[in-house]
């Protein structure tokens, strides 16, 4: 008799699984969560994953202490060209008389940008970035350092809840450029060694705001 070989075997066991019924062994896997519960407050698992990817995390329990720590990072880097498009972080910063450059005059020699956000994803430390915002996409990408205004109220867990945050702001409307920014611009292309900077900022720095109920 001849011998099957051992591709005929392969496919003469797959046809008798496909013949075979057998009972779900995980029934209920869809509705299993993917990831394992996190008992962590949000602040502090995405301060965790921010930082684990080079970001820059600073938690402001009012509009003072983030002044405070802005003027701080100001004169420590010796920021000069600080530009900020956005009515709401512009009104912020008139508040407490911060300077900074509202149009896009010699926008090429800008240091710093500074803008909202739409959310904070904290399972892996990334901020959540439309052009539904004054600040576009410019503000984000040019200046070496992109500093983010942020509100404990936007800040979720996953990408999934950040998607519900902009359905309930546009409704249908939607922004037509989304993006998610999860730490400093970064490559590996030359010669294998990681360069911070190389298409984007080399600095994130995220204010985080707190909001919430005094």
């Amino acid at each position: 008799m001849k011998e099957t070989s051992s591709k005929e075997q392969l496919l003469k066991k797959i046809r008798k699984a496909l013949l075979e019924k057998r009972d779900n062994p995980y029934p209920v896997l869809e509705d299993l969560p993917v990831y394992p519960e996190n008992k962590e407050m949000l602040e502090v698992v995405f301060a965790q994953q921010l930082v684990a990817v080079s970001g820059n995390f600073i938690y402001c329990e009012d509009e003072i202490q983030l002044l405070e720590h802005l003027i701080s990072l100001t004169e420590k880097y010796n920021w000069r060209k600080i530009y900020c498009w956005e009515p709401v972080a512009q009104q912020l910063l008139e508040k407490y008389q911060y300077p900074y450059y509202a149009g896009d005059k010699d926008f090429e020699t800008a240091e710093v940008g500074i803008t909202l956000c739409e959310a904070l994803v904290a399972r892996n430390g990334s901020v959540m970035l439309s052009n539904g915002n004054t600040a576009g996409r410019r503000l984000s990408i040019y200046p070496h350092n992109h500093v983010v205004i942020a509100y404990t109220s936007q800040l979720v867990l996953d990408l999934k809840d950040a998607f519900a945050l902009l359905k309930e702001k546009y409704s249908t409307l939607l922004p037509s450029m989304l993006c998610n920014i999860t730490g400093p611009s970064r490559t590996a292309d030359i010669e294998k060694t990681l360069v911070l900077g190389a298409h984007g900022p080399k600095e994130l720095y995220v204010f985080l705001l707190d909001d919430g109920p005094k």
